[in-house]
């Protein structure tokens, strides 16, 4: 079976794929669904389809600011390591070697200055944002959107500009968290559309990974847990992976939530609801937790964990604090354990799911209204649909899209949405 993550079969034409893929991205721009193209590009057109594919990315850091944001990154720390197994590749006249955070934000792009001074017509230089939502589909903004090496061939891109060239990239987790850090990339001509350069981008990040789980501190206090998105929570702690079920997954979300601490009975309530306290079943449900996750992380009376707890959902709503709803809607891979039904857990679900929403509707920003529209928690949300459809620009084209879900729903609700829409035109 052919490599997914692969642009060139062996034997396929790269004059004939480029010139086929074009009349595609030529197709898909005005409406059409694009035929004969990979289904990880297809599915990136789609995500990039807000964009205008004459527009080049914007730069988010510049200068002082650049230096010390990337001084600072935990990619810094493995950059000699980068150099040593791409740097022939970025001096040799025709590539370039790449480095971006898990914004898409380039730290470091190096290379023959030739090749430098070409990628800078497009934007491809350190402090330009490179993910999706701001570039389209490219090798390190992909591998950031689907978490996988890629490669992207030629006309695959979406950005009219970055046509010219191909590249790979593979994406970097921090060793101990499982945190997505950023991708590493190699950028060059057709020739590149090889398996061999998206192996080696995939080694130079298995690389930075283990030499980072060699440098990293040993922070044996430190629960990492994950909750969104998935029903049975996953913890993180001294090295240790441990997937909970589901009822020792809700009480740790619980336990999370309150660091201060619960009572038994305050944990009854939380997860049974008034009419049904188990204190008996409770016990016992906690003692089992106790063993799995250690007697040492685990206090009682009242029951709280032990040393610092880093959450995802805390990310949320911490980067939501901060102002940043980008970056909190990045961070957002679903609901908080979506089959739960236990009282505590569906009211923080709730508020997560809602202080998102809300500072991606105050935002207005076309880009994370679309975002929030993939999610399942966004994909029947009217108001966001509507909002979408009057955020996008004329010959925009997700704009009869989102005019067209927007109705839908409006009336399958039966809520007269379908009247304020009146006004937005295809």
């Amino acid at each position: 079976m052919a490599d997914p993550w692969l642009a060139l079969e062996i034997g396929v034409d790269p004059a004939e794929r480029i010139a086929q893929v074009g009349a595609a991205h030529e197709a898909f721009l005005t409406g059409a669904v694009p035929q004969r193209v990979r289904e990880v590009v297809r599915r990136s057109w789609e995500r990039s389809a807000l964009l205008d594919p004459e527009g080049t990315p914007p730069v988010d850091l510049a200068d002082d600011t650049l230096e010390s944001y990337r001084s600072g990154h935990p990619l810094a720390r493995v950059l000699p390591l980068f150099r040593d197994l791409l740097g022939g590749i970025a001096q040799d006249g025709a590539h370039l070697m790449a480095v971006c955070d898990a914004y898409g934000r380039l730290l470091w792009v190096e290379g023959h200055p030739g090749v430098l001074r070409r990628a800078e017509r497009m934007n491809f230089v350190p402090g330009a944002r490179w993910d999706e939502a701001h570039a389209g589909t490219n090798a390190p903004g992909t591998a950031l959107a689907v978490d996988h090496s890629v490669q992207i061939f030629a006309t695959e891109h979406f950005s009219r500009r970055v046509q010219r060239w191909t590249c790979a990239a593979a994406p970097i987790h921090d060793p101990t968290t499982g945190r997505l850090l950023g991708a590493v990339d190699i950028t060059g001509g057709d020739h590149l559309a090889n398996p061999q350069s998206l192996a080696l981008v995939r080694a130079t990040a298995r690389a930075a990974e283990a030499l980072l789980a060699g440098t990293a501190p040993v922070e044996p206090d430190v629960v990492h847990v994950a909750a969104l998105g998935r029903d049975e929570a996953e913890l993180r702690v001294g090295g240790r992976r441990i997937r909970l079920g589901r009822r020792h997954s809700e009480l740790l979300v619980l336990l999370v939530d309150h660091p201060e601490g619960r009572t038994g009975e305050q944990l009854g309530l939380d997860l049974y609801g008034d009419d049904r306290l188990h204190p008996v079943t409770l016990r016992a449900e906690l003692s089992r937790l106790r063993r799995v996750l250690g007697p040492e992380l685990l206090d009682s009376r009242p029951y709280r964990l032990r040393g610092r707890v880093r959450a995802d959902f805390r990310t949320v709503t911490d980067l939501l604090e901060r102002g940043d709803p980008a970056g909190a809607l990045d961070a957002y891979p679903g609901s908080l354990l979506p089959g739960s039904d236990a009282p505590g857990v569906a009211r923080l679900r709730r508020l997560v799911d809602g202080q998102l929403r809300a500072a991606v509707l105050a935002s207005a920003d076309p880009g994370l209204l679309a975002a929030w529209t993939a999610t399942p928690a966004g994909a029947d949300d009217l108001t966001v649909w509507e909002t979408l459809a009057r955020a996008l620009p004329p010959g925009a084209p997700r704009r009869p899209l989102a005019v067209a879900r927007a109705r839908q729903l409006a009336e399958e609700y039966d809520v007269g949405g379908a009247t304020s829409l009146q006004r937005t035109r295809n």
